[in-house]
């Protein structure tokens, strides 16, 4: 149950996590990007 823990208060928030966090987001983002791109340039160009 490691991914569906509630939020922990006594735990420290970190800053590694937190960039993870926001590198993972902007990787996702250019992925399905990318995916969007080729798909049109399939069907539109």
């Amino acid at each position: 149950m490691y991914f569906f823990r509630k939020h922990d208060p006594n735990r420290p928030s970190s800053f590694n996590l937190k960039v993870m966090h926001i590198i993972n987001t902007i990787a996702i983002l250019l992925f399905l990007g990318g995916i969007i791109y080729k798909v049109l340039e399939w069907y539109v160009f």
